[in-house]
């Protein structure tokens, strides 16, 4: 017997209260005084409801890296936050660079089942950067896959791109590139300024993302086929998009809850937490990103959960990973950086964090605002309720989040998919 909701009192994007029935899988009726008709009665009053969140950037760790993170567990944090589907990355170990490996990642998804797990396939054997992936492969595969990328590292030479960029033309895929110049960010440790100086850590300059960007967008209008650049972190990346858009190259973009919020300002108390690739860069450059994500010059929120065990993290600086978990705090730090500072409003955050997300990764299905016949993908999320993240009470197996102690303005009350449950009052079911 399926599984029937009425969202009692709930704001579809934040607008006007209405009650939401959700039943066989789909939004069956949107009113005032909807009847139940047996259907579990959710009070929602108060709380906006969003269509369920779309995560283009979250590394799942699985297969090779199991103690920093799972499919299982790292599912779990995205129904906490939301998600009701992740796109997840190709670094783990063995990469996904074959069609054996993201079938692999596919099915561990498909039996959590607590939302979409969808492999990003590598770009290039190994992510080495010398020989291209089994695209083709991975394409025609049970996951379907039509997004690549060689996450954490950058696809930088410039033939290969090409190549990579009119192979999966012919399916309609498309690049995601980790824009990161390698031999202008040899031993970089935090954004390149006068801080960087004081505190004695090389300087990983804007310049060496920004470039690659600039040459990734002109090979995409040269080819005709789409590049999508992944956390965007400097005022000059944003311009270059802005110029790339305005000519309608075929390019989309994304930018971190923590490069929304975080400054490098942090990285004088040496915490390895605070430690990320890109670096947290100025306030100049938060000010651009905030910006860019309210026009649309930037399209997505991605997490780029980046989870690592505890070895990896509480360790001198530079010896530290890089990377922040965040697919449990990313709706409430996007409230904080762009709701409660008047940039979006609700509607806004449901196109960038999940319509957008939702065509950009091809996932069908997901990124439908509410509205009857629509798919139940559902987010509650009550943006009135404080909370202090405390980390042992995260689901992820890791527990490095910069927002250790912070106090966040709102949090996931419930999480549909497909019209079943997967969180209620805020527990995973």
């Amino acid at each position: 017997m399926s599984e029937s909701y009425l969202l009692r009192g709930a704001k579809p994007l934040g607008g006007e209260p209405a009650d939401v029935l959700v039943r066989d899988g789909a939004v069956a009726a949107i009113g005032s005084k909807v009847p139940a008709k047996g259907a579990e009665v959710v009070d929602a009053d108060g709380l906006v409801l969003l269509p369920g969140l779309v995560d283009l950037h979250t590394h799942l760790r699985e297969p090779g890296r199991e103690d920093a993170e799972t499919v299982e567990s790292g599912t779990v944090a995205a129904t906490l936050g939301g998600y009701t589907a992740v796109c997840a990355m190709p670094n783990t170990d063995p990469a996904t660079d074959t069609a054996g490996v993201v079938e692999q990642v596919y099915r561990l998804g498909q039996e959590a089942g607590r939302c979409d797990v969808q492999p990003i396939g590598a770009v290039t054997v190994g992510r080495a950067g010398t020989q291209l992936a089994e695209l083709g492969a991975m394409a025609d595969s049970a996951a379907q896959v039509r997004m690549f990328s060689d996450d954490g590292d950058c696809v930088s030479d410039a033939v290969l791109m090409r190549r990579a960029l009119e192979y999966v033309k012919a399916f309609d895929g498309v690049i995601a590139q980790h824009a990161q110049e390698p031999r202008l960010t040899e031993g970089a440790q935090m954004n390149e300024g006068a801080l960087s100086g004081v505190l004695g850590l090389r300087g990983w300059p804007a310049v060496a993302e920004e470039a690659i960007i600039a040459r990734d967008v002109l090979l995409a209008a040269h080819v005709g086929s789409r590049v999508h650049i992944c956390h965007v972190s400097t005022a000059g990346s944003v311009e270059i998009l802005r110029w790339a858009k305005s000519r309608g190259y075929p390019v989309t973009a994304e930018v971190t809850p923590h490069h929304l919020l975080l400054t490098e300002d942090l990285v004088a108390s040496y915490d390895p937490i605070y430690k990320v690739n890109p670096p947290l860069r100025s306030e100049d450059d938060v000010a651009a990103l905030r910006a860019a994500l309210a026009d649309g010059t930037i399209d997505a929120v991605a997490t780029d959960h980046a989870p690592h065990p505890v070895e990896d993290k509480e360790c001198e600086w530079l010896a530290a990973a890089m990377g922040m978990t965040g697919l449990e705090t990313a709706l409430p730090v996007v409230q904080q950086a762009m709701v409660d500072t008047g940039l979006l409003d609700w509607a806004g955050v449901a196109d960038r964090m999940s319509v957008r997300p939702a065509r950009i990764g091809r996932l069908a299905g997901h990124g439908r605002v509410p509205e009857v016949g629509a798919p139940a993908n559902l987010t509650l999320y009550d943006p009135s309720t404080p909370w202090t993240v405390d980390p042992a009470d995260t689901a992820s197996r890791s527990r490095n989040t910069p927002y250790a102690g912070r106090t966040l303005p709102g949090r996931v009350v419930a999480t549909f998919l497909r019209g079943r449950a997967t969180v209620l009052s805020g527990k995973p079911q």
